[in-house]
């Protein structure tokens, strides 16, 4: 076996380790322990601190420092409690009852654009518990296909991708997944796609808290050519481990608000996610590097600020 062979195994080992514990370990005591994570990796470890903390800053320029350090902290825990639910999700979440621990809210929107005889394009973002969002949808009878990049760990690949399928979500590889993607837009299907991802400097640029991002064109142009309404879902967390409240927060629908542009409709779904992650800032993955600019005048204009303020300096 090949040396990173070896060592992706020893990781998937590990992992599986981890979430048996977790596993074996009740949700409330799952709560008070990503609290400590939270600490650990906020205060003391500092994780990701600087680019977590310039997130926070410019999306809220009103919030203290003091303010930002809690509201990041807040953000930690959300994402180790997130992992602690998805782990537990197969064996608390089942299609008899699901009622107890997720909350709708205009949900009978998308079950009519899923019982439709018109292709329907979902988004999420970073936010929330997303990844229990395809399991959910798939125990309430509507299985989507979804998008995604295969892990470079095969083995943690394989691990993930059983749990994404186990109630019926479809995954299609990012890479070349084009014909499959067109093949369920032909047949009506539902495609789910993480809309916040980075585009790189040649994606769709529009304002999300407060700063340009990039994203993907392609999202908005699988609308525009099957006529598929756009849907955004959230699945955000509302009280303790396990109670999430499942929303539709808005629907782009071409044949009802008219033709727009690719600009158009990635702002308008890029709207949609700002909304929800004002409403519950802590549940976004802050660590993020979402505003990552790679344009070559974004990177001119950077370096002539830094020759300026070396100048500054000198002169001083």
């Amino acid at each position: 076996m090949r040396p990173k062979l070896v060592v992706d195994y020893l990781v998937y080992l590990i992992v599986r380790i981890f979430i048996c514990v977790v596993q074996a370990t009740p949700l409330s005591v799952c709560a008070r322990a990503s609290k400590f994570l939270a600490w650990l990796a906020n205060d003391v470890l500092k994780i990701r601190g600087k680019l977590v903390d310039q997130n926070l800053k410019h999306a809220f320029p009103d919030l203290t420092a003091d303010q930002r350090h809690k509201l990041a902290r807040r953000s930690w825990y959300h994402l180790c409690l997130m992992v602690c639910e998805i782990a537990h999700a197969p064996r608390k979440l089942h299609d008899t009852n699901w009622h107890k621990s997720i909350q709708m809210h205009d949900i009978h929107v998308q079950i009519e654009q899923a019982l439709g005889r018109r292709p329907v394009v979902v988004l999420l973002g970073h936010f929330g518990n997303f990844e229990l969002m395809g399991y959910c949808t798939g125990l309430l009878g509507f299985p989507t296909y979804t998008v995604a990049r295969p892990l470079d760990n095969p083995f943690l690949h394989k691990y993930l991708e059983e749990f994404r399928s186990a109630t019926g979500q479809i995954i299609l590889p990012k890479q070349g997944s084009a014909p499959y993607i067109e093949k369920v837009l032909e047949q009506n299907g539902t495609l789910a796609l993480l809309c916040d991802q980075n585009a790189g400097p040649k994606g769709c640029w529009v304002e999300f808290l407060n700063r340009p991002a990039s994203y993907h064109k392609a999202i908005s142009v699988f609308s525009m050519t099957s006529g598929a309404p756009v849907v955004f879902l959230y699945m955000r967390r509302i009280g303790g481990p396990m109670q999430f409240e499942m929303g539709v927060e808005g629907i782009y629908d071409p044949a009802r608000d008219g033709a727009k542009g690719v600009k158009e409709v990635t702002q308008w779904y890029n709207d949609m996610l700002e909304r929800v992650v004002r409403r519950d800032p802590e549940q976004y993955w802050w660590v993020h590097n979402r505003w990552k600019d790679d344009r070559p005048a974004t990177k001119r204009r950077k370096e002539q600020e830094k020759k300026e303020a070396a100048r500054v300096a000198q002169a001083a």
